[in-house]
């Protein structure tokens, strides 16, 4: 693996009490396993608020409870799973948002869940983790909303590539994550025509072929176990992503910047992909 991310061995997980957590976990864990790395589990039990001198303790308590209890059979159900994988757990007191953004300071990656709703929503949702900590950690994060689709074979994952420097990065860790699984990757560059083509459009295609040339630009080499295509389809770039990575293992992205406080300063892309592809979504910040 590209050495970016160093920080501990954990690959962190955001477990939601009132949500499914089955899937983003599975994920986790067989990925840490392949990784030979270890898994944290993470839950936070919202500050009690102001009751009007009411006291809220019975409430707390009973909520520290059920998360404990929550923690307790994820960690058992991982072990299942992987019997020689190291887990831990971690309840914690303070917004979902704002715990697991400080925890992500110093781990491999974040796996969170979705209820991949597909509408406004879900994004805007007081509860939601998915869109302030896709736009603020500092390291990957992994966004797990369904089932596994992979029947294509061989495997492949989704690069999309726009010739910034976070997308670039993003390929690396594409052709990283393909390595470990054997798999191909698809390097995709969307050229989505403008309103007032000012160019022949062969002339936009050919420029495209030649960011995404560069940008894979000795690739092959540095990773000759991995099958490598460049494709540049005209379309939307949510849509053709998505399209792309209808059976993949992911689509990773790359995120240019940090995002706010709110979170909610995310690129329209990957912002889209969130709620329209089916396979994880993978976010990776500019190294």
């Amino acid at each position: 693996m590209t050495g970016q991310w160093k920080g501990t061995r954990d690959v962190l997980v955001g477990i939601d009490p009132e949500r499914e957590w089955h899937l983003p976990l599975a994920w986790a864990a067989d990925e840490a396993h392949l990784r030979h790395l270890q898994v944290r589990l993470v839950l936070a039990v919202p500050f009690q608020h102001d009751t009007h001198h009411v006291d809220d303790t019975p409430r707390q308590t009973a909520l520290r409870r059920a998360g404990a209890e929550r923690l307790d059979q994820a960690r058992d159900w991982v072990r299942d799973r992987h019997p020689e994988l190291a887990v831990t757990t971690d309840l914690r007191a303070g917004s979902p948002t704002e715990v697991i953004a400080e925890s992500a300071g110093n781990v491999r990656m974040v796996v969170l869940g979705s209820r991949h709703l597909g509408r406004i929503a879900e994004v805007l949702s007081a509860g939601s983790l998915v869109v302030p900590l896709t736009a603020q950690a500092p390291c990957p994060v992994v966004v797990v909303g369904d089932a596994p689709h992979t029947t294509q074979q061989p495997p492949y994952v989704v690069a999309g590539v726009d010739g910034s420097a976070a997308s670039v990065t993003a390929l690396q860790y594409a052709l990283d994550m393909a390595d470990l699984h054997g798999a191909a990757v698809r390097a995709i560059s969307v050229w989505q025509p403008p309103v007032f083509l000012l160019h022949d459009e062969e002339v936009a295609l050919q420029a495209q072929r030649a960011l995404l040339a560069e940008a894979t630009a000795g690739m092959p080499e540095k990773y000759p176990d991995v099958r490598l295509t460049h494709e540049v389809p005209v379309g939307h770039p949510v849509e053709e992503l998505a399209r792309a990575a209808e059976h993949a293992l992911a689509v990773v992205v790359g995120r240019r910047g940090r995002g706010g406080y709110t979170g909610m300063r995310l690129g329209s892309t990957v912002h889209g992909l969130l709620h329209r592809a089916h396979c994880p979504v993978i976010t990776v910040p500019e190294r």
